[in-house]
């Protein structure tokens, strides 16, 4: 492998793995015309895409050294869509730059931050991520991308599929313009097309030999079952081919935690993988799959894309897949270095159409057969019993129990036994239906020839809202037939009848119960299915013949014309076109001959006259020159008098009135005070704080009686001692008491007894009679609790 240049510290750890040739798509991305340049890879699942882009970026990380010196950042990055692709792409790098002194940091979800903080702290040549933990590495500043030399994203189309595109555009974008970008992807969409121009400069594509041809290392087998089936032709095959490692794929999660939980209960060593799962989980289901204590794992196809499983040999599809890219996805889980492998799918009768575009788009060919049935399984358990290793062998130091044995039992017994022991740790097959194979691609047949058939009649029809679209499938799952042996269905209205091939009429019997409330029975021959007869149509008999009324436009003594028969056109050609008449050809209006036109005249009962206007030219405006009225004219400031005095009704004058004059702000030319006040007043002055302290606010008194001072209206401590308490001392909550003063006796509903409340000098009336505590009559007792 020196010929194909490959840098001394990796053909040293190739040669140490045993590595004798490369891959087809290993010895593409070593090409000179690749070298240096952006490149996006098409490979097939298993070519060695790891190994191929770990040699492809060798260039730039290595920089023409044999041994790596430190880095304080990472010179290459390689971005994975799932946890365990990443960590499985760090285990291949690893020891493929092991010579080279390379240190590989891995940036994946699930996984402690700190401790991946400090490797990056440390220094690592190569990084290995899952994008989420890498942005986040990046926005927290713990990952710098600054002096980056080469990008790898590995399964692109599978990132793409999980929404990481947003998240690998933040990545890139923190890396170096002039970086290296390399894409792989075992197929190349239009999507993926897309994303490699945004990301990529002049990229060159790269196409392996391999991928023309298809997993030839792998066996594909279509199993055609009930649709009641499914579940238990996975547990057929399973026992049947007996794989060291298998691998069942679901499309949800609830369909792995339901397999899983039945696959358990038969005592299959099973492990599931799938989203909801934490890191940990995962990663202890791969192991016990790599150390044997595990031999069938479920999964979805996004939990096992990327995981390399040594020794699978089987690959379940329990549900097919959405595209065919996905079935080639799944199949290159096995059939990996040269070993065989088988690719099942498990194609109940409604998805037989689907399951034939998957295999056409993939661009492979399946074998169609019958699943695995009971006494297949129980015959290939047997040839293994048969063929054991163990029956080949000499006995060593078990002889002497042997012989002790023989010596207790004889061989027949010692042989049963044997056999029992070596089925007692396994499933018992499960007997499944017979069901036919689908039918190839022929020329869709004419209706009327479906050939040998049988008629059924179904107890229900338009009364019981029968359809056929809902009876086809109930039909079909009753028995376990394929609609290809179900001809025609006629819905009555009270009944249905279904044609059934004869090959498969004995499934049905004489008369069985396909739902509830809904029986199929058998007919000896073809039921009618004319429509009966419409009634001839009623006659009408001969109709009177139509007599014209007479017209109501018809002057009294003149006699009116007959009325001609309406007669139908027989062509439309007979009838001119409609032509429209321009403006200029119309007529003006003409008046009607001998009618004069008679004025307009009111009422009889209205007193005002008719308008008549003018004779001559037409009405003007009114203009102040051509008008006998003077036009307004404001008088002037001068000429008008001043406001009189107004006098009564004898001419007298009623008060003095002084003209208005307005107050001037000026002190000084404000006008004096009228006469009877002492002196002018004086102009308003604001008080100066600094002139002196304020004197504190004291509230203004009450005003004095005749002779004496003024005194404040109450106060708490001039009440007398010795006036009795205005309340009782056991309401403590409205005042009063023995502890408590009295209140105001201006509050009038806390009043004592004989206090007078009102305006000063009213005449004094009695306060109302307070509540006796001790009078028992009047008070309210509450009822005593049962």
């Amino acid at each position: 492998m020196n010929e194909l240049n490959i840098a001394a510290p990796l053909a040293a750890a190739l040669a140490a793995k045993g590595y004798e040739a490369l891959t087809p798509v290993q010895m593409a991305v070593l090409a000179d015309e690749v070298e240096g340049r952006d490149a996006l890879v098409s490979a097939q699942t298993g070519s060695g895409k790891t190994v191929a882009f770990g040699l492809a970026m060798a260039p730039e990380v290595l920089a023409g050294a044999d041994r790596l010196l430190f880095a304080d950042t990472p010179l290459s990055l390689i971005i994975a869509p799932t946890r365990e692709l990443a960590q499985q792409v760090a285990r291949e790098l690893d020891w493929l730059y092991a010579e080279a002194g390379a240190i590989i940091a891995t940036c994946v979800g699930g996984m402690d931050y700190r401790a991946e903080r400090r490797t990056l702290e440390r220094g690592a040549h190569i990084v290995v991520g899952t994008p989420g933990r890498l942005r986040d590495h990046i926005e927290r500043g713990s990952l710098d991308l600054s002096k980056l030399k080469v990008a790898v994203l590995d399964e692109a189309d599978e990132m793409l599929d999980l929404g990481f595109a947003e998240d690998l555009e933040f990545i890139l974008s923190s890396a170096p313009e002039e970086r290296r970008t390399l894409m792989f992807s075992a197929t190349v969409p239009k999507e993926i097309a897309e994303l490699a121009k945004s990301f990529q400069r002049d990229a060159l594509r790269l196409q392996t030999q391999g991928e023309a041809k298809q997993h030839v290392d792998i066996e594909y087998r279509a199993l055609n079952v009930t649709a009641r089936d499914k579940e238990h032709a996975i547990f057929n095959a399973l026992r049947y081919y007996e794989a060291r490692t298998a691998i069942v794929f679901c499309k949800t999660r609830m369909n792995v935690n339901h397999l899983l939980a039945r696959m358990g209960n038969r005592g299959f060593q099973v492990v599931a993988l799938s989203g909801e799962l934490s890191q940990t989980e995962r990663m202890h289901a791969l192991q016990a799959l790599r150390d044997g204590r595990a031999r069938v794992c479920i999964a979805t196809d996004v939990a096992a894309r990327g995981i390399d499983l040594p020794g699978l040999e089987l690959v379940i599809h329990a549900d097919l897949p959405s595209n065919s890219e996905t079935l080639l996805h799944r199949s290159g889980r096995t059939g990996r270095a040269g070993q065989k492998g088988v690719s099942a799918l498990i194609v109940p009768p409604a998805e037989f159409r689907k399951a034939q575009r998957l295999l056409a788009g993939a661009k492979v060919v399946a074998e169609w057969a019958k699943a695995p049935s009971a006494e297949e399984v129980q015959e290939r358990d047997d040839a293994r019993l048969l063929d054991h290793p163990a029956l080949a062998q000499a006995p060593g130091d078990e002889a002497a129990l042997a012989q002790t044995l023989l010596a207790r039992h004889d061989a027949d017994h010692i042989a049963a036994a044997f056999v029992r022991l070596w089925r007692e740790g396994r499933s018992a097959p499960e007997v499944l239906q017979d069901s036919l194979p689908p039918a190839g691609a022929q020329a869709p047949r004419e209706r009327g020839e479906f050939g040998d058939s049988v008629w059924f009649s179904l107890s229900v029809g338009h009364t019981g809202r029968a359809e056929a679209r809902w009876l086809l499938p109930k039909i079909c799952d009753a028995t376990g037939i394929t609609k290809n042996e179900i001809g025609a269905i006629r819905v009555q209205q009270d009944n249905t009848f279904v044609q059934i091939a004869k090959a498969v009429a004995g499934k049905f019997g004489a008369r069985m119960e396909i739902e509830p409330g809904v029986d199929m029975t058998r007919l000896d021959g073809e039921p009618n299915l004319a429509r009966p007869e419409r009634p001839a149509p009623r006659p009408r008999g001969d109709k009177p013949a139509y007599t014209p009324k007479p017209s109501r436009f018809v002057e009294d003594g003149e006699e009116a014309a007959p009325r001609k028969p309406y007669v139908k056109r027989e062509a439309a050609s007979d009838a001119k076109p409609y032509a429209k008449r321009d403006d200029a050809e119309r007529k003006p209006y003409t008046p009607r001959e001998g009618a004069e036109r008679k004025p307009y005249a009111p009422r009889a009962d209205a007193e005002r006259k008719p308008y008549t206007p003018r004779e001559g030219a037409e009405r003007k405006p009114w203009s102040p020159e051509e008008s006998d009225r003077k036009p307004y004219a404001p008088r002037e400031a001068a000429e008008r008098k001043p406001y009189g005095d107004r006098k009564t009704a004898r001419g007298e004058a009623e008060t003095e009135r002084r003209t208005y004059a307005p107050r001037s702000l000026d002190p000084a030319k404000r006008a004096p005070r009228p006469a009877g006040e002492d002196g002018p007043r004086k102009p308003y002055a604001k008080r100066d704080d600094a002139a002196g302290p304020k004197k504190p606010y004291a509230p203004r008194a009450e005003a004095p009686a005749e002779g004496g001072e003024r005194k404040a209206r109450w106060k708490t401590g001039d009440r007398p001692a010795e006036k009795p308490a205005a309340r009782s001392a056991g309401y403590k909550s409205f005042g009063g008491g023995a502890d408590k003063p009295a209140r105001a006796g201006g509050f009038k509903s806390h009043a004592s007894e004989g206090k007078t409340f009102g305006k000063p000098g009213a005449k004094a009336k009695p306060a109302p009679a307070r509540f006796d505590a001790k009078d028992t009559s009047k008070r309210f007792v509450p009822p005593k609790k049962k």
